[in-house]
């Protein structure tokens, strides 16, 4: 196993020891961000996550959220606002997330460690971008 790899698991398991049900995001992405991560990539439906660190870079592949050929949604910047509202409030857990993003027309999105923000898109060029909070980390 890689240094990159080690220090990406470290840093999620001391995010998620710590993260807060409420509002867990922006603890999590100032846990990684501190631990050197500057990007973080996910692409829907097949919920692979690529990390870019200090130490290099890291592919996670999670389980898809389809099989086979599926049709894509239109772009709902409506529904992606409420899919973030119910995480952000610790409504949904990250798997429900992933999935009412893709259902909004979520192929992916983008998440900038180092401006706080999170920039989702559609497959036409479609795009919606939030910035998060500054999160308090001890140590």
């Amino acid at each position: 196993m890689s240094k990159a790899i080690e220090n990406l698991e470290s840093a999620q398991k001391r995010a998620m020891a710590g993260r807060p049900s409420s509002g867990g995001f922006p603890y999590l992405a100032e846990v990684l961000r501190r631990a050197g991560v500057t990007r973080n990539v996910w692409t829907l439906p097949a919920c692979q996550s690529l990390y870019l660190t200090d130490q290099g870079p890291v592919v996670v592949q999670g389980t898809p959220l389809v099989a086979g050929p599926a049709d894509i949604a239109s772009f709902d910047r409506e529904a992606l606002i409420a899919a973030l509202r119910a995480d952000q409030e610790g409504r949904s857990a990250f798997p429900e997330f992933l999935a009412a993003s893709w259902r909004a027309g979520v192929v992916g999105y983008d998440v900038d460690l180092e401006a706080r923000t999170v920039t989702y898109r559609g497959c036409n060029g479609e795009e919606y971008v939030e910035a998060y909070p500054l999160a308090e980390v001890d140590g």
